[in-house]
């Protein structure tokens, strides 16, 4: 028993450092495609379309996305997780540390942009296979009845990752701007060679989860586990998709666009919108196992979720007015009161889907869930709401009004899925959605 315990610390650990560093290289570009790419990769257009341009390399990134999840979801399930996400966490540090040494425009020209995007596809793999692997590695190994809170340590990552690379551009971004135009950009990324380091140490002490060894010894892994969830399981792969827009379309939304949207559209310093977005994301670091644990003794999950996205429906609003004063104290109170609900949503929503899907096929199912939807609502959300913000110059409705539309396409599906809660492994559903016996 104490054996067991100490490796459900071990593997929650492990989620948590893991995705810390997957997410840390994945906002690392989403600053840069904010701050620098535009002019340095995308030289000659006007501030408008070289934004719009880097936004559009940000989205191919969601693009390669659903690819490792089927890929690295398919070998999870067939292999294990532990082996899975150690080639994920070194798939990502090299592609990093690549785009923190790629020349700019001014010196390869048209390569410039093209190596940009073959990098962020390979970033974008690597993340589609890591964040299944990270949520099954924990909620696999903890103790029963405690899936939900131990799978949201793979969710603490993203508030970790982005803490740590909003840190890093802040401190590159102290140099004057011809320095940080210049190498201070790529500080950051080839910061992440030390990270995959560290990551790689934790991760390759953490064992093989009891759930999947346990079929592997019955030889019952699925062979084919994506034709699988296609053949028996299409209604949950695809309300579990939306039960996941907000929870990834609001972090590339309040972060990534809301960069470009203080700088370009309000006038607001650079500077001033990174440090309330950093104290944004360490209150979202610190609200989410509150979150988790909030919903753990509640006892009922799926109302729990109603609830956060009920008020992320209402929050859009008064935190556009705050961001219209320019005024740096009432723009971090409209980040901070907008984060809780996205921050208890985004703690709770992982070990929800995954109790939907059997372990032979879970690694697959939550990985092409997460990543099909992170695809177009995560990737396509900053390229959207700068078309809006270009086009409604001065108004600010119409991106509260996407935000709350956002939210609500979750509500409606985590509100539809709740027949499929706690399908037992031995239990399949047909095409038409009714659990039958396999």
């Amino acid at each position: 028993m104490p054996a067991a315990k100490s490796q459900s610390i071990k593997a929650a650990a492990g989620s948590f450092i893991g995705t810390t560093i997957e997410w840390y290289d994945f906002y690392c570009y989403g600053l840069a495609a904010a701050l620098v790419f535009g002019p340095l990769f995308f030289s000659g257009s006007s501030p408008y379309i070289a934004t719009l341009s880097a936004f559009g390399t940000f989205a191919v990134g969601f693009f390669g996305r659903p690819l490792g999840g089927l890929v690295f979801g398919h070998f999870g399930d067939r292999v294990g997780r532990k082996n899975i996400l150690v080639t994920t966490l070194v798939m990502m540090g090299c592609a990093t540390v690549g785009i923190g040494l790629l020349p700019t425009y001014a010196q390869i020209g048209i390569w410039a942009p093209i190596l940009l995007v073959v990098l962020r596809v390979f970033q974008g793999i690597a993340v589609g296979g890591e964040w299944g692997g990270a949520v099954l590695l924990a909620a696999e190994h903890a103790p029963k009845g405690r899936q939900t809170f131990f799978a949201s340590f793979a969710q603490l990552g993203s508030p970790a990752g982005l803490i740590l690379a909003l840190l890093a551009f802040r401190v590159a971004g102290m140099s004057d701007q011809a320095t940080f135009m210049s190498w201070g950009w790529r500080v950051p990324f080839l910061v992440s060679i030390v990270l995959l380091g560290v990551g790689l140490i934790i991760r390759l002490n953490v064992d093989e989860t009891p759930e999947f060894e346990d079929i592997k010894k019955r030889a019952e892994q699925s062979t084919t586990p994506a034709m699988e969830l296609l053949r028996e399981w299409r209604l949950p792969i695809i309300l579990a998709m939306g039960a996941n827009t907000f929870g990834i379309a609001s972090v590339y939304f309040y972060s990534t666009f809301m960069i470009a949207y203080a700088t370009q559209y309000v006038g607001i310093p650079r500077s001033t919108i990174l440090d309330a977005l950093f104290w944004a994301a360490v209150v979202q670091l610190l609200s989410q196992p509150i979150g988790a644990r909030i919903a753990e003794k509640f006892g009922k999950e799926r109302l729990f979720l109603q609830l956060c996205l009920t008020v992320a429906m209402l929050t859009p609003y008064p935190l556009f007015l705050l961001v219209g004063t320019g005024n740096f104290w009432l723009l971090l109170l409209g980040l901070v009161v907008n984060t809780f609900a996205g921050a208890f949503f985004y703690a709770v929503i992982a070990g929800y889907i995954s109790k939907i899907f059997p372990t032979r096929v879970r690694y697959s199912a939550i990985s092409i869930a997460y990543q099909f939807c992170g695809a177009a609502a995560g990737g396509l959300t900053p390229v959207l709401g700068t078309v809006l913000a270009e086009n409604y110059k001065g108004e600010w409705w119409p991106l509260a009004l996407f935000a709350s539309a956002l939210a609500g396409v979750s509500l409606i599906c985590v509100t539809l899925i709740k027949r499929y809660q706690s399908v037992p492994d031995t239990v399949v559903v047909s095409p038409h959605g009714d659990p039958v016996q396999s």
